[in-house]
């Protein structure tokens, strides 16, 4: 019906993939010679629209605390008991965490990170408070729950490029919240003059290849200034520990798949966590982490499983990609 050398000179041409498309793309096996020629097709792709220019992005949380959205792929779910007495960093230590990730070049942004049920007016006097000892040019992103339209404006105010915010796999199944408003609440940012990135994100082995590809064309519908693939990791004594993580060979062709599915005008393309296989596939994005992070069971991922900016530096040039130096392209508007 289908043939993967005709797919991938439709998308090389800038034609969209339809949901069938896609599927039929993300079911051969990653060590398949159709699987390696989806992977270097996605590779390909990613450094021809991009110019082989790779972007780092950092990424520190204000706090950690038992979140009442209990996302099952989530270590601060109140379901999975990972932390059960709530912390946040002091103004003080905010600061301190932007201005590690600002004084580095390489990287482009930086993320703001909180839970879902985290007072939103101390986002708002947290983040005013960090912008005043940041460099003008440098870019704040967020990443928090979701908003309503008068909170977005507030961000914006606030001096926030844009946002992070995705339809996760198993939203309102694996969680407490809904796919519709999750994609309200970007609907909101935009509103308000934030740019959107997103992401397929937590793929764990319990997806179906129908369901990854509804959210990789849902990503692409609301374009974003990037997209991308990431795979679930294992919470010990979560519910969906039971079921294994995807291998970092699947997770390269996803990511390529989701590359050659995401319209040429969307140039990110990330991964997460940085793996060299995903880089590979195209990934041109991936994240340097600091304090609490929602993979982790340590409170301090830069302890653990975080990457510093320099880590993800060498993994990108290590694959061939040319760092970008200042300013993200991404969330240049």
């Amino acid at each position: 019906m289908y043939n993967v050398g005709d797919l991938i000179k439709k998308s090389y041409e800038g034609e969209s993939l339809n949901f069938e498309e896609i599927v039929y793309l993300l079911n051969f096996l990653p060590n398949s010679p159709e699987g390696y020629e989806i992977i270097k097709a996605g590779g390909l792709l990613s450094r021809k629209l991009s110019n082989n220019v790779a972007e780092i992005h950092g990424q520190f949380a204000l706090n950690l605390s038992p979140c009442p959205a209990d996302c099952k792929f989530c270590s601060f779910a109140s379901i999975n008991k990972v932390f059960t007495e709530p912390k946040e960093l002091s103004i003080t230590e905010a600061i301190n965490y932007a201005l590690d990730f600002e004084k580095n070049s390489e990287c482009a942004c930086i993320y703001i990170m909180t839970t879902a049920n985290y007072d939103f007016g101390k986002f708002i006097e947290y983040t005013t408070e960090i912008k005043k000892y940041l460099k003008p040019e440098t870019i704040l992103i967020a990443n928090i729950g979701d908003q309503p339209l008068n909170n977005a404006i507030r961000m914006k105010e606030a001096g926030f490029t844009g946002v992070y915010h995705a339809v996760r796999m198993g939203e309102g199944r694996d969680n407490k919240l809904s796919k519709k408003l999750r994609l309200k609440s970007i609907e909101n940012f935009k509103s308000a003059g934030l740019l959107v990135g997103t992401c397929v994100e937590p793929i764990g082995s319990e997806h179906t290849m129908e369901e990854i590809a509804e959210k990789i064309l849902i990503a692409a519908e609301i374009n974003p200034v990037f997209s991308g693939a990431m795979r679930r990791i294992n919470i010990p004594g979560s519910e969906l520990a039971k079921f294994q993580m995807v291998s970092e060979l699947k997770m390269a062709q996803i990511v390529a798949v989701t590359r050659l599915a995401t319209p040429h005008n969307i140039i990110g393309n990330c991964t997460h966590e940085p793996n060299p296989l995903g880089i590979f596939a195209g990934a041109n994005l991936i994240w340097a982490e600091s304090g609490a992070n929602p993979r982790d069971v340590k409170e301090k991922t830069e302890e653990s499983r975080g990457f510093s900016v320099s880590k993800c530096a060498d993994m990108m040039e290590d694959m061939g990609w040319n760092l970008l130096h200042g300013p993200s392209k991404y969330y240049s508007g």
